[in-house]
């Protein structure tokens, strides 16, 4: 049985309507749990939890080609 999409529910900077951020994927490392979702009006959310550097690094990248290294 599969398990349901953990999701967080944030309000969007940019017209503040709530929007939903769906974890990225699990990974067998517990350094980072990155989440991104889209606002109808266009603007990317990205929100993490874990390592602080790692979160870091995921917040710059936008969401753009970002992957966890060791």
């Amino acid at each position: 049985m599969l398990k349901p999409v953990r999701t967080l529910t944030f309000k969007c900077a940019k017209c503040a309507k709530a929007v939903k951020v769906n974890l990225q994927k699990v990974s067998a490392c517990s350094h980072i749990q990155p989440y991104m979702g889209v606002c109808g009006c266009g603007e990317v959310r990205l929100h993490a939890t874990g390592n602080q550097a790692a979160v870091a690094s995921f917040l710059a990248s936008n969401g753009l080609d970002w992957s966890h290294r060791h």
